[in-house]
């Protein structure tokens, strides 16, 4: 099988998820789902049980939002949703200290895609805009940014959906 990385990045609500799992499904007829989300609002629980509706029964799903190596997916096809969410919880969990995070998010990502699978990493690009204000708010997406740029860079693939629509581009 071997091993093969696959980023889908974009703005909110562009339509990566649902490309996502449309290419994991043509990758293998029983994907894992990894969910890295902590639901923090009802608003969330909800945009969640629609996301499971939608995968349906072909699914296996796996929430994990830290430790992504401790589960062996070898020989799987495995679509991670989402890099954004998992950078939040290394980013708190680290007391918002942004280089000990993208230490740990590189480790971590280096560990859990060492072993012979397909990966799927969706994310967000969310400095797109302007800079915020906030300085938690700059600084978390400094960090978002160098993960994202991390994973691009061992990536095989790469997709930027714009509008719905995907534009290859590694």
């Amino acid at each position: 099988m071997g091993r093969r990385i696959i980023l889908i990045t974009g703005g909110q609500r562009c339509g990566k998820s649902e490309f996502a799992e449309k290419m994991a499904l043509q990758l293998s007829e029983s994907p894992i789902y990894l969910a890295t989300a902590r639901p923090w609002d009802d608003e969330f629980r909800e945009r969640v049980k629609l996301h499971q509706a939608r995968r349906g029964e072909k699914w296996s799903t796996i929430e994990e939002e830290l430790a992504l190596s401790l589960h062996d997916v070898t020989g799987k096809t495995v679509l991670v949703d989402c890099v954004t969410l998992w950078t939040t919880n290394f980013f708190f969990a680290k007391g918002e200290n942004v280089n000990e995070a993208l230490t740990a998010l590189k480790d971590e990502f280096d560990k859990f895609t060492s072993r012979e699978a397909t990966f799927i990493f969706v994310t967000n690009e969310i400095g797109l805009g302007g800079v915020s204000e906030n300085a938690m708010r700059r600084h978390f997406t400094d960090l978002l940014g160098w993960v994202n740029q991390y994973i691009a860079g061992k990536a095989d693939e790469a997709y930027m959906l714009l509008s719905g629509i995907p534009v290859k581009i590694k």
